[in-house]
């Protein structure tokens, strides 16, 4: 078998829109991984110990059905099945919340994924970012009252890259931060 050390073929350039401008380029898709709590995280391992520990006991359980029990049963059987099933899902479920909480940036729309659930909105119905910086917090607002929002939970160190890559895809979505002063004083009043 050979290698193949041609060049790939060139890319076609992107057709021009009216008025013979180019048009622009899709912007990579950016994905960001949640950040948990430490809580968070112990409540997950802590979770996922226990579905083990199910596992282990339906085992334990099933071995001595199978040395000494009714083989006839279906409500026996049934009943390991169904702890078999619940263990499995419930690490499973766990798993997928650790590995694939995300969001993910595109050019129509920011996806937040939650293990398994999807929850999808499209750019052009964000109003606004704001960056506490007291709080430590980024918040995406959906409405000029500030009553729909989503905090974003990522590294801190990402906000910056998060807001570019977000005003990047939608130039009307604006920005705004406030100080931990700031932050004090609304508090107060």
């Amino acid at each position: 078998m050979e290698n193949d050390t041609t060049p790939a073929a060139p890319q076609p350039e992107t057709p021009p829109q009216e008025g013979g401008a180019p048009a622009p380029r899709a912007l990579p898709v950016k994905r960001y991984p949640f950040r948990f709590s430490t809580l968070t995280l112990l409540l997950i391992l802590l979770g996922l110990l226990l579905s083990a520990a199910g596992f282990a006991l339906t085992t334990w359980q099933f071995t001595g059905f199978l040395s000494d029990g009714d083989m006839t049963s279906v409500y026996e059987w049934l009943k390991y099945a169904l702890l078999y099933l619940v263990s499995v899902l419930f690490a499973v479920l766990l798993t997928a919340m650790l590995i694939r909480s995300q969001y993910i940036l595109n050019d129509r729309e920011l996806v937040m994924q939650f293990g398994l659930i999807r929850s999808r909105y499209a750019l052009k119905t964000i109003y606004s970012v704001h960056l506490f910086k007291g709080a430590n917090k980024l918040a995406v607002y959906f409405d000029d009252f500030h009553t729909k929002y989503m905090v974003i939970v990522v590294k801190e160190s990402w906000y910056d890259d998060f807001v570019k890559s977000l005003l990047e895809r939608n130039e009307k979505i604006g920005f705004s931060f406030s100080t931990a002063e700031e932050e004090n004083d609304a508090k107060k009043k």
